[in-house]
């Protein structure tokens, strides 16, 4: 055209551009179409005008409905519309892609659309031909743009060179796709390979172990570091003659080698065959090179969280000892789950412990924080009470020791007073195969549980003192009772109990369900424990608390077989006996209400309320009197048992005293005198008994008849 000639008409030009014109007013239902469009929606090639269920025939259906998702949000944000539609033939096959662009506009009062667009046929060139070397056109683009976001979030997800292989395995890039992949190492001066998508089994072998000065791209690509790009089997021929025999037999037609490149080092190589020719042109070269470098970043991210899990857990499981595999008399399961913060190594420990006298201790405890001197600070202490345990020291003695180093330790000197001091909590307990009697020192750390031979669950209360370090002249006072045969007990860190969401109230009512509800031996047992706080199922029964406060766990189970408990050979079934012993010291009054409590725990499924308060009224006044009126501790026993028509409580208060009590008739103005009174009144059942040393007072009470047993 000469410069001064007029400009074609806007028809010709579209018509030059093979575009057509349409008009769809969705007020009168009606599409406008000129001849080009026509013969794009597969129409003869005139001017008409069609129907909106004429021209909804024509597109596919899901195509439609995109257009007038598109048309809203175009008029929303005062946009142009632009959407791809398949046409559809009579058959149903696609007949052609085409793309529509229009500037919708949007009448408020009829609340109707008009839209003025063009149509466009798009070519979709097949991989491997003529057409899929040319231009790459703007939609490719954007198709690559989504593709590399999606690989690289993909990647960027990937916690383990499996799940990164996995990855790349299954990329599908816009245009063209390999259907072989190999990720190549460095191990000395040989190549390895990593993994492999799209190859059988020992298909790779000849590679592997491959010297670094072999004439083969991979190896070329590691030494120089630069990619290699050959687009047809005579390239790769020519190029490297000593390794194409070794290529050939695949059947590919294209090849790229790309060099994994992280932090400036050259730690491997990928290489993407094609089954088809393809030419490599600059922007595929982009994708594929865009695509190593995250794959090397991502290979390299996963490899050093696979160094710092095999790092933290081999240190973990150095830290935690080995039960010991047979205790006559006795079984022992544990469990240690690391949660805090990912790091897979915590504060929290258990051990086993052979003692001197042919006895066994039982610990747990917990460090403060779940970071690596958390664990250095547990692997210490742990040592320290192995040493103190062995040296046959009792459990108070034992504990004081260990609170005196600890507190060495984080006190030292060269240590931040505000960001280093440490404590931690601690139990200890010395257990005799023979008898069952456990002797227990608490320092800080949640009381122990025990499983009675009935399935009663109830924590057992136990004198304390404060956690380990604070105080290196603390007293860590003993408690005393006796495992009963079928009777589990468990020692837990705080982990166990408030994880997932959960307060010590919450997390112990859920704890308490799991285990009256079991039935299976002691190893079924813990895992049933963890699984139900840390499992995927732990989500769906989240506690009051927003944060979920996760924590390290560790889960201590000690049994005593006696064949009704799972842990022997025999059927578990449940005894119908129930027992608990308590002791309450001269100096410890606050442990009356500890006994009233513990009572009321051992009798929760018992008939009459009103028996319980009684009960629990009794015990109060037993104990009190014990402490009041002799010099002598006093020892509880609690014990419930079946009979023919329902269950029978009785309950034993022993001291050391030698006057025996007996009933007084006190004024109306006394202040005490009332005891033997009110056992009286209120129990089925007492008595007063002589010891050889000592003496015991008793009651009696039987559940209403016709109550359930539990």
């Amino acid at each position: 055209m000469r410069t001064g000639e007029p400009l074609p008409s806007v028809g010709d030009v579209l018509a030059a551009l093979a575009t057509g014109l349409w008009h769809w007013d969705t007020a009168a239902g009606l599409v406008t179409v000129d001849a080009e469009a026509a013969r794009l929606l597969g129409l003869p090639a005139e001017p008409v005008t069609l129907t909106e269920a004429q021209t909804r025939a024509r597109l596919h259906p899901v195509d439609w409905n995109e257009i007038t998702g598109v048309v809203r949000l175009a008029v929303a944000e005062g946009t142009l519309a632009e959407v791809r539609i398949r046409v559809m033939d009579a058959d149903g096959s696609i007949l052609r892609v085409v793309r529509s662009r229009s500037k919708p506009s949007f009448d408020p009062e009829r609340r109707t659309y008009e839209l003025i667009g063009t149509l466009q046929e798009v070519t979709e060139p097949t991989p491997g031909t003529a057409a899929a070397r040319s231009a790459v056109t703007g939609d490719w683009r954007r198709s690559r743009e989504a593709f590399l976001l999606d690989a690289g979030r993909a990647l960027a997800e990937a916690r383990s060179t499996a799940e990164v292989l996995r990855v790349a395995g299954g990329l599908s890039m816009p245009g063209f796709s390999p259907d072989g992949l190999v990720v190549y190492g460095v191990e000395g001066d040989r190549l390895t390979i990593t993994g492999q998508h799209g190859h059988h089994p020992g298909d790779m072998n000849p590679f592997s172990h491959m010297p670094l000065d072999t004439d083969y791209p991979a190896a070329e690509v590691v030494r120089t570091g630069q990619a290699v790009y050959l687009s047809s089997p005579e390239e790769y021929r020519d190029r490297y003659p000593a390794t194409w025999p070794l290529a050939r037999h695949f059947g590919r037609s294209s090849w790229a080698f790309l060099p994994l490149t992280a932090a400036g080092r050259t730690r491997g190589a990928w290489m993407a065959a094609f089954t088809y020719p393809v030419a490599f042109t600059p922007d595929e070269r982009a994708v594929l090179t865009t695509v190593a470098r995250m794959l090397a970043q991502a290979l390299s991210r996963a490899g050093a969280a696979e160094s710092e899990r095999e790092l933290t857990e081999g240190l973990q499981r150095s830290m935690l000892p080995s039960l010991v595999p047979e205790i006559p008399g006795m079984r022992v399961a544990a469990r240690y789950i690391p949660t805090g913060g990912g790091l897979q190594v915590g504060g929290d420990w258990y051990d086993m412990i052979p003692l001197p006298s042919g006895r066994i201790a039982l610990v747990i405890g917990d460090v403060q924080g779940h970071d690596v001197r958390a664990a250095g600070l547990m692997g210490q202490l742990r040592i320290a009470l192995r040493a103190y345990a062995a040296e046959g020291h009792r459990p108070d003695a034992v504990l004081s020791r260990a609170s005196r180093f600890l507190h060495g330790i984080t006190h030292a000197r060269g240590y931040d007073a505000l960001t280093d001091l440490r404590f931690a909590t601690c139990l200890y307990v010395e257990a005799d195969p023979a008898t069952g009697m456990l002797e227990i020192a608490r320092a800080g750390h949640p009381d122990p549980v025990i499983r009675m031979a009935d399935g009663t669950v109830m924590l057992r209360p136990t004198t304390g003192g404060l956690p380990l370090g604070i105080d290196p002249d603390a007293d860590y006072p003993r408690t005393r009772f006796t495992l009963e045969p079928d009777e589990t007990l468990m020692l837990c860190t705080d982990g166990l109990i408030e994880t997932g969401g959960h307060d010590l109230e919450s997390g112990w009512r859920r704890l308490r369900a799991i285990l009256e509800d079991h039935q299976d031996d002691l190893e079924s047992l813990a895992d049933t424990l963890v699984q139900a706080v840390h499992g995927p199922s732990s989500h769906h029964s989240t506690g009051p608390l927003t944060d979920r406060r996760e924590d390290d766990i560790a889960l201590l189970l000690l049994c005593r077989p006696g064949g009704g408990c799972g842990c022997g050979d025999t059927v578990a079934v449940r005894r119908p006996v129930r027992r608990t012993l308590l002791s309450v010291g001269q100096d410890e009054p606050e442990r009356i209400a500890e006994a009233r409590r513990h009572l009321r725990e051992l009798l929760h499924d018992w008939a009459s309320a009103e028996q319980v308060d009684a009960a629990v009224l009794l015990v109060s006044e037993m104990v009190t009197n014990v402490l009041v009126h002799t010099d002598a501790d006093a020892l509880l026993l609690a014990e419930v048992t079946s009979e023919g028509d329902g269950r029978r409580l009785r309950v034993e208060v022993f001291d050391t005293g030698d006057d025996l009590p007996h009933k007084r008739r006190p004024g109306e103005l006394a202040s005490s005198g009332r005891g033997l009174m009110l056992i009286e009144l209120l129990a089925d059942t007492w008595g007063v008994e002589p010891r050889g040393e000592g003496k015991s007072i008793w009651f009696a009470l039987h559940e209403p008849a016709g109550a359930p047993v539990g």
